[in-house]
């Protein structure tokens, strides 16, 4: 039997986030709550278990929103600093916790090791620098998060490949512009679909909202949450008022329950 999951969007925004700093674009000025958007993330919980998936720099901010006291581990998309530049942040969770157990592929923890040097020191390191435990992943492998089995599914961000997750009938894909068929085959009879649509306008790393249509089309999930937007997409109850039946736009607080 699957136990229920909850998917908590943690952020849907961009790499700039919205409001953009110093914008005056009527978007960062809109105040329906759902047009503010931190950057993107999920929560995935069930039973006694929580994982993140990226933790970017807004991620102290969204744990606090969501009053989360304990994180099983976190599952990076990417190397991107909109993805990662919350690990200082996991510090809570180690003096509390333990180490914590990070998913990423072989690329991104090398990223890390250069960004965050402080974190993977072995010799005289800092005694409030966190540490963590290094799960190395790529497309061909499933692995175990708690009790519920984990299909990576790799696509493109641009020239740069990344990792999507498909747990249950639910498959989480961000940052992504293109797919190659055999990992669509890994998404065939989902149920829910959450994917990035940064706007109208094409863009060279990531989907467009036709591109994006065009995509669910051929997955034909039952439904459709869009994610990683950005101001220029539009209004958030306008743009939903012409999306097609079961896709909708996402926005920070939502949770969906399967």
């Amino acid at each position: 039997m699957i136990s229920s999951l909850t998917i908590t969007f943690l952020g849907t925004g961009t790499s700039q986030g919205i409001p953009v700093i110093a914008s005056k674009h009527p978007v960062c000025k809109s105040n329906d709550p759902r047009d503010k958007r931190l950057r993107v993330s999920i929560l995935v919980s069930w039973k006694e278990y929580n994982f993140v998936i990226d933790c970017g720099p807004d991620f102290r901010q969204q744990i606090l929103r969501e009053n989360c006291t304990k994180i099983d581990g976190v599952l990076l998309t990417h190397e991107h600093s909109d993805h990662t530049a919350g690990l200082d942040d996991i510090r809570p969770f180690y003096f509390e916790q333990g180490n914590l157990s990070f998913f990423a592929h072989k690329r991104v923890f090398e990223n890390l090791h250069q960004r965050f040097a402080y974190i993977f020191e072995t010799v005289n390191k800092y005694p409030g620098a966190p540490t963590i435990d290094e799960i190395e992943i790529d497309k061909n492998t499933p692995f175990l998060l708690g009790d519920k089995h984990i299909t990576p599914i790799e696509a493109f961000h641009g020239k740069l490949p990344v990792l999507g997750f498909k747990i249950d009938h639910v498959a989480y894909l961000t940052d992504v512009k293109t797919i190659a068929k055999s990992e669509l085959k890994k998404l065939k009879g989902i149920e829910v679909l959450i994917i990035n649509t940064l706007r109208h306008e094409k863009h060279h790393s990531h989907l467009n909202l036709a591109e994006a249509l065009e995509l669910i089309n051929e997955i034909k999930p039952k439904k459709t949450y869009l994610t990683h937007i950005s101001h220029v997409l539009g209004f958030h109850k306008e743009v939903e008022k012409t999306l097609p039946k079961n896709v909708f736009l996402a926005y920070d607080t939502l949770k969906i329950n399967l």
